[in-house]
């Protein structure tokens, strides 16, 4: 199993996304990154995790491997809808390795109706036992970063075993490249489905209506764009497609449980990943 001295031994720097004494965080394999987020490995200092950060919620899941004592377990965060606070890690918990998945990303590796895993922490092992077993194996007998993330790109890879509706991939495409700033109806109006055959297409693939998942980019757009002090309210409420102020602060309080002023007033307590859009 790798050591903490091993983070800084990676040389490969163009999959590295973020770095520091206590964690490195990187890109998949280019045939992954259009499922996969990001890998990372995190070996907890005292205050590593005791800022009780707010995760704003993007519709993406998680697997998370902690190292206990001698034991590794593995468990599934479901696609996210709700915020939550990340509180401290167990203090025996020696090492974290996660796998981030991208919106519908998870469904690829398990076929499973999305909707159910939503704001579900679940052990992986009951989910796919099988998947479960490989990815512990890979955390317990590598000995490097490069192994860790070759094995996962490999494994991942080898066990891509469904596909997606034929046109999901346009329809994120285009919602990304919008920031989320369109309408259930013109999305379903483009492709000539119903309003109701586009959410059944959410539910199953991404784990939320098409509705919540639009809001959901939208927020997720207005965090980036409120980190920068010259962009004013009404500035990001407009550039996000929100047709009044009032509605942005009402969408943006029902995402984050906090209005966009008390966002801004205390940004360092939140967490958003805009890397998953």
């Amino acid at each position: 199993m790798i050591a903490k001295k091993n983070l800084h031994k990676f040389e490969d720097k163009s999959r590295i996304l973020l770095q520091a004494k206590e964690y490195i965080c990187l890109s998949p394999h280019a045939n992954l990154k259009y499922y996969i987020s990001n890998y990372s490995i995190t070996f907890p200092e005292k205050d590593t995790f005791t800022n009780n950060y707010t995760v704003i919620p993007c519709g993406c899941s998680t697997i998370n491997i902690e190292f206990k004592g001698n034991d590794l377990i593995a468990s599934l965060d479901g696609p996210s809808t709700k915020p939550y606070i990340m509180e401290s890690l167990d203090d025996q918990v020696l090492m974290l390795v996660t796998i981030e998945f991208k919106p519908a990303g998870l469904y690829i590796f398990t076929g499973i109706d999305q909707s159910q895993l939503a704001d579900q922490t679940i052990d992986f092992e009951k989910v796919n036992p099988t998947l479960n077993k490989l990815i512990i194996d890979i955390v317990r007998n590598t000995q490097s970063i490069k192994e860790i993330i070759e094995g996962f790109d490999n494994l991942l890879m080898q066990n891509i075993c469904a596909i997606y509706h034929p046109l999901l991939k346009s329809i994120l495409k285009k919602i990304f490249g919008n920031s989320g700033n369109t309408s259930v109806k013109n999305l379903a109006e483009e492709i000539h489905y119903s309003e109701r055959q586009l959410n059944r297409i959410f539910q199953q693939y991404v784990g939320v209506s098409a509705k919540a998942f639009l809001r959901l980019v939208r927020i997720n757009q207005a965090f980036k764009l409120l980190k920068k002090p010259y962009n004013s309210l009404t500035f990001v409420s407009d550039f996000t497609g929100f047709h009044d102020l009032s509605h942005f602060i009402r969408d943006f309080k029902l995402v984050s449980g906090v209005t966009p002023q008390e966002y801004q007033n205390n940004m360092s307590a939140f967490y958003n990943n805009i890397t998953k859009f």
